[in-house]
Formats: structure tokens, C-alpha cells, sequence
């Protein structure tokens, strides 16, 4: 019989797995339902060893909106390193990243949690400060009004598809991204799109 004395300790898996874990919460019944008692028993832990890892249920869902950022700086990064345009690079990037699984009707895995910042105001400092960083990180390629204008626009196309009433119009989200791409290009076409 395994105990926890003699069971091998994986300190990185069992934090891996209380983050999937109450990301699954909050995509499947809202943030709500992500409870400590909840996410301890969807990991298969004790409360205590939840808490070893996060000390409240809000350092928790900190925890999973942090390896949010991290798998949207990987995608961004990754749009990035593949646009052979420097020039508004971070932009298209932002708009793409803004543009896929969450704008879908269905949603994607992070919804709930990008819902969620429009209440929790710990998240919305987390988003603030990634968002701040990366504009400054990426000043001498993505400054000027008509980026910032862009990636407005590319919000606040997400914001009007999350609060639209069922059965509502959905705009048409592909060429919308598109216009907006072409906005970001140099060149004598650049805004014609």
C-alpha cells in the first residue's frame, strides 16, 4: 500500500494538476464552481496539499489566469517570430490571439476566465501588468495611433461578440480580423483593406 509517507512527492504535477483542474471547474459550471473542496477533490488532494500550493481560493485562480498569459505570450511570441514584418508584429499578433477560440461561439478552455476579469479586479491587475509589459517590450515596433487603435478595436470586437443576446447578429469575425491585419501593414494599401 502507498502511503504519503512513502509515495514519491511531485510537487510540480500535483500544482500542474490543481491549475488543469480548476480551469476544467471554471470552463464546465463558471468560476463559481471553482471551490477549494471542488478542485482538492477534482485532483485528487486534500485541501491541505491544495493549500500548500495556493494559500486561497484567489491565489488559485490567479494561478490559473497567470498560465493563461504564459499560453497567450507563447502563442504571441510564436505569431510573432513567423510575421516577416517587424512593423506592427506584436499588433497582429494581439488581434489574432484576441480573434481565435474566445471570439468562436463555443468559447475555448479560458472563457470563464477571461469573463472573469471583467469582475475580479486581482485579475484585472494581472491583465493590466501583461498587457503594459508587453507594449513596453515592444515600443520601437507597435507604438503609434493607429496600432493602439487596432488593438482597441480588437477588444472591443471581443467585448460586443461576449455581451451579445442570444440569437443576436454575429458579426462577421473573419473579415473583421482580416481589416483590421491590414490596418497594421505599411505600405500604400495598408488601410484600404
Amino acid at each position: 500500500m502507498t502511503t504519503a509517507y512513502n509515495r514519491k512527492k511531485q510537487p510540480e504535477l500535483v500544482r500542474r494538476t490543481l491549475l488543469d483542474c480548476a480551469a476544467k471547474l471554471a470552463l464546465e459550471q463558471g468560476l463559481a464552481a471553482v471551490t477549494v473542496q471542488a478542485v482538492a477533490e477534482a485532483a485528487g488532494v486534500t485541501k491541505g496539499g491544495l493549500f500548500h500550493h495556493f494559500p486561497s481560493k484567489q491565489s488559485l485562480v490567479e494561478g490559473v489566469f497567470v498560465d493563461l498569459l504564459a499560453q497567450v505570450d507563447k502563442d504571441i511570441d510564436a505569431a510573432m517570430a513567423a510575421d516577416p514584418e517587424p512593423r506592427g508584429a506584436f499588433t497582429r499578433a494581439y488581434v489574432g490571439s484576441t480573434f481565435s477560440d474566445p471570439m468562436l461561439p463555443q468559447g475555448n478552455q479560458w472563457t470563464a476566465l477571461h469573463i472573469s476579469v471583467l469582475a475580479e479586479p486581482g485579475l484585472r491587475r494581472l491583465w493590466a501588468e501583461w498587457f503594459a509589459e508587453r507594449l513596453s517590450r515592444h515600443r520601437d515596433t507597435d507604438d503609434g495611433p493607429t496600432l493602439e487603435l487596432v488593438r482597441l478595436a480588437a477588444d472591443g470586437a471581443w467585448l460586443a461578440f461576449l455581451f451579445r443576446d442570444e440569437g443576436g447578429p454575429v458579426p462577421e469575425i473573419p473579415a473583421l480580423r482580416d481589416r483590421l491585419l491590414g490596418m497594421t501593414r505599411t505600405g500604400p494599401d495598408a488601410c484600404r483593406t
